[in-house]
C-alpha cells in the first residue's frame, strides 16, 4: 500500500518563537517505533506504563506515582482537582500558566478559584502568599487550600531549592498543599545544576505537573504524586478530565525515553545554554534591553515595535507586551549555535536600519 502523505514544511527554516515549535527528539522517536507493533493491554496496563513507574521513582522517591496524561493544560487541572474541595481557591503568581494561558480551564473545568498575586519577576514568595492567605473560615469567599509555583516561571526566572522550601513550610503550616507547574521543569533544573527532587519531594512540593513536550516529546505530560497522602482519586480524575489514554504506552515510552538516561538533562541544557548565547548576543546590540535575568531557555526583550515587526518576517516569535515593545525568544533543544547567530546578525540588521 502507498500513501499520499508528503513533507509539507521546510526543516531548515527555525524561529524563537516556542519551544513547541520543535520536533521529536530522534532518541524519542526512536522509542515511539520500539512501542509500536503487536498488542498491549490499553488504558495503562501496558508494560511501558509499568516500567515509567520505576523511572519516575528514580527521580523522586520511592512514594512517587505517575500518571501520564495528553497536555500540560490538563495535567494542571488534574492535580489541582485532587487538591481542592468544591469551595476551594489556588493562590498563584498574576503571570502564571494557569492564570493567562490556560482558557479558563482551571475554573471552568477544574472548578475552582484562583487567587492571583502579582510579583516582579513571576516567583512568589511567603510574603506575597499571605495577600491572599486568609479567610479560611469566611462562608463568602474561596478558601485558600493550594499555592501553584510555576518552575521555571512564565518570565524565564527559577525559583531556588531554598525559595521552594520556605513556600512549601509557609503553606503547609496554614494548611495548604502545594502544586508545581513543571511544563520546563528540566531547564530549571539544569539551570539550578541539582537533580529535580531537590525542588520537588525533598523541598516540599505536594503534586506535580512534569513538562515532556517542550523538551523534546510528541506529544504527552504526566501528574506526579509526591505525597500520596495529600491527594485523592487522582486515577478517577483523570478520567473525569478526559486526560485518560487509551493507547497510553505511547506516552509512557516517551517519558522512559527522556527520564531513564540523562536525554531530559542534555535537552535542557543544550536549550538553556543557547538562550546565553543569545542573551550575551543582544547585549552588545544598542537599542535593545534584555528585561528579566535569562535562567533557563527564554530571553525577554523591549525593543522597538517596528523592527520587531519586521524581524518576525524573518524568524517567527511573539510578543509578550505588545503595547510596551517587549518580546519573548525561545531557544529549544534543537535550537543551534547558527541558529542563533542568524537571529543576531538579523536583529543588529534590522537595529540599523
Amino acid at each position: 500500500m502507498t500513501t499520499d502523505a508528503k513533507r509539507r514544511h521546510d526543516p531548515g527554516v527555525r524561529g524563537f518563537a516556542s519551544d513547541n515549535y520543535a520536533g521529536m527528539h530522534p532518541e524519542i522517536l526512536a522509542a515511539l517505533a520500539l512501542a509500536n507493533g503487536g498488542h498491549q493491554p490499553a488504558y495503562g496496563d501496558d508494560d511501558y506504563t509499568a516500567h515509567l513507574q520505576q523511572t519516575v521513582r528514580s527521580h523522586f522517591g520511592a512514594r512517587a506515582q505517575v500518571f501520564p496524561v495528553f497536555n500540560g493544560t490538563g495535567a494542571n487541572v488534574v492535580a489541582l482537582q485532587a487538591l481542592t474541595d468544591r469551595w476551594g481557591a489556588v493562590i498563584c503568581a498574576e503571570t502564571a500558566h494557569i492564570n493567562v494561558d490556560e482558557c479558563g480551564a482551571p475554573e471552568r473545568v477544574g472548578g475552582l478559584k484562583l487567587l492571583t498575586v502579582p510579583t516582579e519577576d513571576g516567583k512568589l514568595t511567603p510574603e506575597l502568599i499571605d495577600r491572599e492567605a486568609h479567610g479560611w473560615d469566611d462562608e463568602h469567599r474561596a478558601m485558600p487550600q493550594v499555592v501553584s509555583i510555576t518552575q521555571n516561571t512564565e518570565l524565564g526566572t527559577c525559583y531556588t531549592v531554598e525559595e521552594v522550601r520556605a513556600i512549601c513550610e509557609h503553606a503547609h503550616e496554614r494548611g495548604m498543599k502545594v502544586h508545581l507547574d513543571g511544563a520546563r521543569i528540566a531547564n530549571a533544573a539544569a539551570s539550578l545544576d541539582v537533580p529535580m527532587r531537590a525542588f520537588t519531594n525533598a523541598a516540599g512540593v505536594d503534586l506535580l505537573s512534569l513538562g515532556g513536550t517542550k523538551n523534546g516529546m510528541l506529544f504527552g505530560e504526566a501528574v506526579i504524586v509526591l505525597d500520596p497522602g495529600a491527594v485523592r482519586a487522582m486515577k478517577h480524575l483523570r478520567k473525569l478530565s478526559m486526560q485518560l489514554a487509551s493507547k497510553m504506552r505511547f506516552i509512557s515510552v516517551q517519558w522512559d525515553a527522556l527520564l531513564a538516561g540523562d536525554l531530559w538533562l542534555r535537552n535542557a541544557r543544550h536549550a538553556n545554554a543557547m538562550a546565553q548565547r543569545l542573551a550575551e548576543g543582544v547585549k552588545s546590540v544598542d537599542g535593545v534591553e534584555i528585561l528579566y535575568p535569562v535562567q533557563a531557555n527564554a530571553v525577554f526583550a523591549r525593543l522597538p515595535h517596528e523592527v520587531s515587526e519586521r524581524l518576525q518576517k524573518r524568524f517567527r516569535f511573539y510578543f509578550w507586551d505588545e503595547a510596551a515593545g517587549d518580546v519573548r525568544w525561545m531557544c529549544s533543544f534543537d535550537t543551534t549555535e547558527e541558529d542563533v547567530d542568524g537571529f543576531l546578525a538579523a536583529l543588529r540588521e534590522e537595529m540599523g536600519r
